[in-house]
C-alpha cells in the first residue's frame, strides 16, 4: 500500500478521517484510490482489509446481478424471451436456491476468500496505489477469460463422467431451466473445482509475469460473475451479446446445456465446443450430420 510516513504518524478515528489526509497530501490520486488506501489504513490489518473488501463485493455483485432476474421471472414481463417459457422458477426455488447458495458461500467460499491476500502477496500481487492503467487491466482481464474458458471447458467436461456427476456436478443440475441464482448452486467440491480457473488463472499469470494488481483481479471477478449469473438467466434477447460476437456463449448455449445435460462445456465462449464437437445446437447437429453424410459418399 501508499505509506506516507507524514501521513500516517497521527492515525484518525474514521474512515473519513483517513480519506481526508490522504486526499490532502495525496492529491495526485483519483478517487478510487483515495478511497482504496483509506480502507486500508483505516483497517491497519491488510488480510482482513482484503478479506471484508473481497466477500463483500463478491456477495453484493452476485446477488445484486441476480435480482434483475429475480424480478423478470416473477413478473412475467419478459416471458416471450424465456427460452424455456414453460419452465418458471417459483419463488419457493429461488428462495431455496439463495439460501443453498449464501451458505455456500459463508462456508465454501468464504475461507478461501480471506486466504486469498497471503497467498496473493506470496506470488507477488499488488495492492498498492496508483491503479494500472486501462489499457493492461483490459489485456489482462481478456486474457483471463481465455484462460478460465479453457479450464472450466475441460473440468466442466470431466464432471461429466458419470462417476463425477452423480457424487459432484448432478446438483447444479437440479434446474433443467437455470436461472440467474442458480449460477454458483453447486457441490462445494464443484464450487473448488471451477473455482479454481477464476482465482488460480489470474494468480498463475502474476507468478509468471510479476504484473497484477489486486484492482485487476477485482475488476475480472465482477465480469466473470456477471457472465455467469447471466448465462443462467435463461434469456435470449435480439439485443443479447453473443448477436455481436459470434464466438461469445451467452445463455441460449448454456440453456441448452442445462436441458439436454450434454454438450456445451464452456463458460465464455464457443471455440472449444466447436473445436471438439461438442458443440449442441441446432446448426450443430445439421453440420455433424452434413459430414458424416460426406465421409459416407466418400
Amino acid at each position: 500500500m501508499l505509506r506516507n510516513s507524514t501521513l500516517f504518524s497521527e492515525t484518525p478515528v474514521t474512515y473519513w478521517g483517513q480519506f481526508d489526509d490522504i486526499s490532502k497530501y495525496n492529491p495526485q490520486l483519483n478517487v478510487v484510490e483515495r478511497l482504496w488506501t483509506a480502507w486500508y489504513a483505516w483497517m491497519q490489518n491488510d488480510v482482513l482489509a482484503t478479506g471484508i473488501m473481497s466477500f463483500v463485493m463478491h456477495e453484493l455483485v452476485y446477488f445484486g446481478r441476480s435480482l434483475p432476474w429475480i424480478l423478470i421471472d416473477s413478473t412475467g414481463f419478459l416471458k416471450n424471451y424465456k427460452i424455456q417459457n414453460n419452465k418458471i422458477p417459483s419463488v419457493r426455488e429461488q428462495w431455496d436456491c439463495a439460501k443453498f447458495v449464501l451458505l455456500s458461500h459463508f462456508t465454501v467460499e468464504l475461507p478461501q476468500i480471506w486466504l486469498f491476500h497471503p497467498m496473493a502477496q506470496f506470488f507477488g500481487l499488488s495492492t498498492s496505489v496508483p491503479f494500472p492503467s486501462v489499457w493492461t487491466m483490459a489485456y489482462q482481464i481478456a486474457v483471463f477469460f481465455v484462460l478460465e474458458d479453457t479450464w472450466h471447458y475441460f473440468s466442466h467436461r470431466a464432471l461429466h463422467w458419470g462417476p463425477l456427476y452423480k457424487a459432484i456436478h448432478k446438483i447444479h443440475h437440479q434446474y433443467s431451466a437455470p436461472f440467474g441464482m442458480a449460477a454458483e448452486y453447486a457441490s462445494p467440491i464443484e464450487v473448488m473445482i471451477l473455482g479454481f480457473g477464476t482465482v488460480g488463472c489470474p494468480i498463475l499469470w502474476c507468478a509468471i509475469t510479476g504484473d497484477l494488481h489486486i484492482f485487476t483481479m477485482y475488476v475480472w471477478i465482477v465480469l466473470r460473475l456477471f457472465q455467469a449469473v447471466d448465462s443462467h438467466s435463461g434469456y435470449e434477447f435480439p439485443w443479447s451479446l453473443h448477436h455481436f460476437l459470434p464466438f461469445w456463449a451467452g445463455a441460449d448455449h448454456h440453456d441448452l446445456h442445462h436441458e439436454k445435460f450434454v454438450g456445451n462445456y464452456s463458460s465464455s465462449f464457443r471455440w472449444w465446443d466447436y473445436l471438439l464437437n461438442t458443440e449442441y445446437s441446432l446448426e450443430a447437429s445439421q453440420r455433424r450430420r452434413e459430414d458424416k453424410e460426406s465421409k459416407k459418399a466418400q
